[in-house]
This record gives structure tokens, sequence and C-alpha cells, in this order.
């Protein structure tokens, strides 16, 4: 073999080396300067801004989580910039819009609950601890995750709730504010004194722990039942929560019942009598005989 082409082709791979080799340091060299700024500087900054601010940790973990992954595709960025691959730049550009596009159109639900995980997050129609309502469920929040919040029932269960559920539907929030008021309809006989029964409804109330004198506990009279006339009696609340609230009310009721039974006022339930003959099995079937022919005679007479 010539000497002068092997010379040259050891020239040229010592060339091409030496240019691979120049463009792996400069990729590491931009991922590392660009990881570095990001991670130590960018990302504390933002979430010192954050802080300044008041957001929540939950609002603080999500920031955290998507800074980290911008640091890192930029640091890849600028990693291949340095190493002169612009045009990889261009084609990973291109391909990742259309990889998105697609992704897109398969996972819009999947999208959608991320959407409104961040609304419900800034916006917080509800805590991590508040007892909410929503399509006939209740329970108390346990976790508002950006895709699924968790929700613990008073059955000790645990429903998984998608947040586009939450964000799309309307939603009770009992324990949103510092005060709640309260509604409990008392039945009494139609015999019975309203305005002594209503006095014993208020006192029992002044009576509860937990019960506000003010707003002052009221009573009116909402309904005229079949057997019963319909007390509604409205007291609020001091700094609601399931348990308090929900012990509170039983309280009262039970205080208001055992008031009414040592006054002597009534608390009619619905009863209904029944009128009529009940026939036996027994006479229908003679009766059934006697007109076939009278059977009761012997055979043969």
């Amino acid at each position: 073999m010539d000497p002068v082409v092997v010379q040259t082709t050891v020239a040229g791979l010592q060339e091409t080396l030496s240019g691979y080799v120049t463009n792996v340091i400069g990729f590491v060299a931009g991922f590392v300067l660009t990881y570095l700024i990001g991670k130590y500087a960018v990302v504390p900054l933002v979430r010192r801004v954050l802080e300044r601010r008041g957001f929540d940790r939950t609002v603080l973990s999500l920031v955290d989580s998507v800074m980290g992954a911008l640091v890192v595709v930029l640091a890849i960025s600028i990693g291949f910039m340095a190493a002169g691959f612009p045009r990889f730049l261009t084609a990973a550009a291109t391909l990742g819009g259309a990889l998105a596009l697609a992704i897109g159109f398969a996972a819009q639900d999947l999208i959608g609950n991320f959407v409104a995980g961040i609304f419900i997050i800034k916006d917080k129609p509800f805590e991590v601890g508040d007892w909410i309502e929503w399509n006939g469920n209740s329970g108390r929040v346990e976790d508002i995750d950006l895709r699924v919040s968790r929700v613990r029932t008073f059955d000790n269960e645990r429903i998984t709730v998608p947040n586009g559920e939450l964000a799309n539907n309307a939603i009770t929030n009992p324990v949103a504010y510092d005060t709640l008021r309260q509604k409990f309809v008392f039945g009494i006989g139609y015999d019975d004194d309203i305005d002594h029964a209503t006095d014993a409804i208020v006192e029992e109330a002044e009576r509860v722990d937990g019960i506000l004198d003010d707003p002052a506990p009221s009573v009116r009279v909402t309904e005229l039942g079949d057997s019963a006339v319909g007390l509604q009696s409205r007291f609020w609340i001091d700094q609601p929560d399931r348990a308090d609230f929900v012990r509170t009310r039983s309280q009262y009721v039970q205080a208001v019942k055992e008031r009414f039974d040592e006054e002597g006022i009534d608390m009619p339930y619905v009863h209904r009598q029944l009128t009529g003959e009940v026939e036996v099995l027994e006479s229908v079937a003679d009766q059934s005989v006697t007109a076939d022919g009278g059977s009761d005679a012997a055979p043969g007479e």
C-alpha cells in the first residue's frame, strides 16, 4: 500500500475523531453548565418568588417538578447546540411536534385532567382536609395531584376522582367559611302549643356547645303535614368541621327529643289504618264448591 495513502487515511481518521471528541466535549460542557445553572440558580429563585407570594406547598411541588423537567430539556438542547448539531435540534423539534399532536388526540381526557388539576390548585375551590360533596358523593380531600384527587369517605373508603370531574361539576364545600348554618325540622302534634315547642327548641340550642349565640337560633313553621306541624330550627356552627358539626347536630336533636318527652310535647309519626274484610282461603274454597252445584251432598243422592 502506498505510504502516502496510508498517511492520508490516518490523518483523516484523526481529524474525524478529533471532531467527534470536540462535539462530545461541547455537548457535555453545554449540558452540565446549563443544568447546574438551572438547578441551583433558576429553580430556587422561582421557588423563592412563589413562596413570597404565598403559594402553598402543592403549587411549589408542582413548580419544582415542571422546572426540573424544563431545565433538563433546555440543557440537552444547549448541549447539542454547543456540539454543533443545529440540524438535529430542528429534526427533533419537528418530530416532537408531531408526537405531541398525536399524543394530544389520543389522550384528550388525560390532558384535560392535567389542565383541570392546574386550575384546581390555582383557584382553590377546595383544599386538602376539606369536606366536599359532588354528584352524590362526599368525603374529605386527602391529596390533590395534577391528574386526580383522592377523597376519603366517611366509611373509610378512598375515592380516586379525575380532576376533570371535579372541575366541571358543582362542588359543595360546607367548611369553606368560618361559620355554617344548619337546619332541622321537628314535627309536633296539631294539639300541641307551637309557641311552647318553639321556646323549648331555642332553649336547647342555646345550651349546646358549638352552636353560636350570634346569629341566634331561630324557629319557623314550615309545613303542615298529614300528622304533624313542622317546625324548622335554624342554627349556626362556628369553625365547621365534618366530625364537629355532625356531632353538634346530633347532640342538639337528641336534647330536643328528650326535652319534648319531659314537656309532654308529642312528636307524631305517620301511621295508617287498614279497613275492610279479610277472607280466609277455606271459606273462599267452600263458596266456589257451592257455586259449582252443591258438592256438599254425598255421591248418588
